[in-house]
């Protein structure tokens, strides 16, 4: 990360200190996965908002706030967002050795490189 960008960071989680309050993930690919999985215990009638485990820096709600920025700002399209869909459900990426997948796997990458950025502002991705 360059230096101007870590010291954003820094200066982003002093002010939020609540973005300490938990594990921070270690990747965009990791937390659109825990968040997936929330949804779908939610959709099944779970009453916790994330997934049993490791306690987190955010709600799944603020991954969704996240996409959904850039989505309204056109840095992704709905295409990402219906890969993310996808491969999110199903627990894993879509692999690009696999002529089926090679598209989607373009797609997700891209989604996920442009998710970072906001998830490491934020203090949710390191």
């Amino acid at each position: 990360m360059p230096n101007a960008a870590r010291r954003l960071t820094q200066m982003h989680h002093a002010a939020r200190p609540e973005a300490a309050c938990g594990q921070a993930f270690r990747s965009a690919a990791e937390a659109w996965f825990w968040t997936m999985a929330a949804l779908t215990a939610r959709r099944e009638g779970a009453r916790r908002s994330g997934p049993a485990g490791v306690r987190r820096p955010c709600e799944p709600d603020d991954i969704l706030k996240s996409l959904d920025n850039l989505y309204r700002s056109g840095r992704i399209d709905l295409a990402h967002a219906r890969i993310l869909r996808i491969w999110g459900e199903r627990g894993h990426a879509p692999d690009p050795t696999r002529g089926a997948e090679r598209a989607e796997a373009g797609l997700w990458q891209q989604a996920l490189a442009r998710l970072e950025w906001p998830l490491r502002v934020k203090g949710i991705v390191i």
